[in-house]
């Protein structure tokens, strides 16, 4: 045994070490991808990269070759010989200069505008880090809202000629007002109930009478399902008109509301503006307050459903302003609402002769009782509806 030990021992020293065992790995056959191309961790090296090249040039080559092939004739290269040369010789316009000529007329605009509008303050500049406000495009939405507003108007005194009265009309909205209030929805569900109803009897001129609070109820259904978050059920709707209407006569007049209005129900509404005009003015809580009102006691007056939108929202604020503080309707104000107030002026006195006629109704107040909560700041007890101005403003109207 011994002996054997040291005959590998020196057999290991003379053949310099011991002995390495490589490990073979047995790999599958290579996958040639002809779609995605060859996708291996091949090295390519200079000469290999420059044969690609030339690979992809000489195919090129061929591809023209071919084209021209199937366009042969005299005439289509002497075409595209003379097209290319005509290429060649039309100059090019140097931008520099138009650049330069479009950076004038903005200028020449903005020092145009700045001499015009020289109170206008920029009340969008302190939302730019807020993406949720659009400061960039704000100016473009309100243009459009207000293109929206000529598209589709209520006509004035509309319901001449129906069997539905302008008083079936004030005890509706005024009840309307009542639901609105009991089933807590979002004010711009009131206006767009309004705006519906309104609408809807502009096209359907033969409504019967004891069916114009099936259309009122079903347009607060509408306008509930576009406006709120978790919207009430159609049962709630029957029953809050005491069951007087089931609901499948609710979901059959909300076919036919959607049906003459063409399913335009997005409409422009007052509060919209309203926003847009507090901001510019920079009023507070109880002047914006003050102005919903003035909007809501508008409602059921049919002879200010015809005014648009924007014009209810602007006279409302300036005369808002008028009451309490004695403020301006200054330059921002008329830039942003795009009224003056000269013509504003005729609206506020219709506004002021509502107010009045609102003390005097006692039948229908349910707006105004809605504006006595703290909720809304007993917004509708303030001494400032009984001052000498707005009684000067309602005997300029023809309201009273």
């Amino acid at each position: 045994m011994p002996l054997r030990a040291r005959q590998q021992l020196n057999m290991v020293e003379q053949n310099g070490g011991p002995r390495k065992v490589e490990a073979k790995v047995f790999q599958g056959p290579t996958l040639h991808r002809a779609a995605l191309g060859e996708m291996s961790n091949r090295n390519f090296s200079r000469h290999s990269l420059k044969s690609m090249k030339s690979l992809d040039i000489v195919k090129q080559e061929a591809v023209s070759v071919v084209g021209l092939k199937r366009y042969s004739g005299k005439e289509n290269v002497q075409s595209s010989v003379v097209v290319e040369k005509v290429k060649k010789e039309v100059p090019k316009e140097p931008v520099e200069d138009v650049v330069n000529s479009s950076k004038m007329e903005v200028d020449e605009l903005v020092v145009a505008f700045s001499s015009q509008r020289l109170n206008v303050e920029d009340i969008d500049a302190q939302d730019a880090s807020n993406p949720q406000l659009v400061s960039e495009y704000v100016c473009d939405i309100y243009n459009y809202l207000r293109s929206l507003e000529n598209k589709s108007p209520v006509q004035y005194r509309y319901l001449e000629g129906q069997t539905v009265t302008h008083k079936m009309r004030l005890i509706l909205v005024d009840w309307l007002v009542q639901v609105h209030h009991r089933f807590t929805l979002t004010q711009e569900t009131l206006f767009l109930t309004v705006g519906i109803l309104d609408r809807y009897l502009q096209k359907e001129r033969n409504v019967p009478r004891n069916k114009i609070q099936l259309v009122g109820v079903t347009a607060m259904f509408i306008a509930s399902k576009f406006e709120e978050m978790v919207c009430p059920d159609v049962g709630d709707f029957s029953y809050i008109t005491d069951k007087a209407y089931t609901k499948r006569e609710i979901l059959r007049m909300e076919i036919d509301i959607l049906k003459k209005l063409e399913f335009n129900i997005s409409i422009p509404l007052p509060l919209h503006f309203l926003r847009r005009n507090s901001k510019a003015g920079m009023v507070d809580s109880k002047h914006h307050t003050l102005a919903k009102y003035l909007m809501e006691l508008c409602l059921p007056e049919y002879t200010m459903c015809h005014y648009k939108a924007s014009v209810i929202a602007a006279a409302a604020l300036c005369l808002t302003l008028k009451l309490l503080d004695g403020g301006d309707w200054n330059d921002t104000l008329i830039y942003h609402s795009t009224y003056t107030e000269e013509q504003l002026m005729p609206v506020m006195c219709k506004m002021a002769a509502v107010v009045v006629k609102s003390r005097h109704n006692s039948k229908h107040q349910a707006v105004r009782e809605k504006y006595e909560a703290i909720k809304f700041m007993k917004i509708s007890k303030l001494p400032e509806l009984k001052s000498d101005m707005i009684t000067r403003l309602a005997e300029r109207s023809a309201l009273t």
